[in-house]
């Protein structure tokens, strides 16, 4: 598995991470992103037993794109702190079925059902539902794709994905919430294209990019 390293220092590790890999460690078993780091970690610098590393926030597993963690546990308190104040931008890419509005904000309350990994849209005073809130800007449009940039103010499970399929345009490729406009086997066109966040320990901003890979859907759009 080969995973580019966008920035690295001390205190952090910022990977564009491949479509269709965990995160972290699930009931796949399949080899995932915090358990290669570590191994890659304790290889490159020849480090004796446990490497540390902090998974701070989490991309769906089919996503791609950015993904920042920490490599000490002061940096992870401080990316968590920053992450809490909404002091970290998100920004995504997406393919969407339809043609939205150019811009907007699509704000809603949502509530995951574990035993389902599914999310839905629920009422304000729904027990156990969280406000959910996005900006989003169309950069173009191909046949019935649009293609929309997304920063993500809150990081709800699942949270583009659903909010844009309960206003009529799912994600190209979301089986999950999708199914009825989308084909199996198709790979959600949805990516991390950028992290920018004040750096845990030193005085300065890391902002990094990760671009879609040239492949279809991304293909019939420019996005750099």
């Amino acid at each position: 598995m080969h995973i580019p390293i966008l920035y690295e220092d001390n205190h952090l590790l910022l990977v564009s991470k491949p479509p269709n890999v965990p995160a972290q460690e699930d009931e796949s078993k399949d080899m995932d992103m915090l358990t290669y780091l570590k191994q890659d970690i304790k290889e490159r610098y020849q480090k004796p037993g446990n490497v540390y590393l902090g998974l701070v926030h989490r991309l769906d597993r089919p996503v791609g794109g950015v993904m920042v963690f920490a490599k000490t546990s002061k940096a992870a308190s401080r990316l968590s702190n920053t992450i809490r104040k909404n002091e970290m931008e998100k920004i995504y890419l997406a393919i969407v079925r339809g043609v939205p509005d150019n811009n907007g904000t699509l704000t809603d309350y949502l509530l995951k059902d574990k035993n389902k990994n599914k999310t839905e849209v629920v009422s304000a005073n729904k027990k156990g539902a969280k406000e959910a809130i996005l900006t989003y800007e169309v950069l173009e449009t191909f046949e019935d794709l649009s293609l929309v940039k997304i920063n993500l103010i809150t990081g709800r499970s699942h949270q583009i994905r659903v909010q844009f399929a309960s206003r009529g345009y799912p994600l190209y490729g979301d089986q999950k919430y999708g199914s009825d406009v989308n084909k199996p086997g198709q790979q959600i066109a949805l990516w991390s294209y950028k992290l920018k966040f004040p750096h845990p320990v030193r005085d300065e901003n890391v902002e990094t990019i990760s671009s879609p890979p040239k492949e279809k859907p991304w293909l019939d759009f420019q996005f750099d």
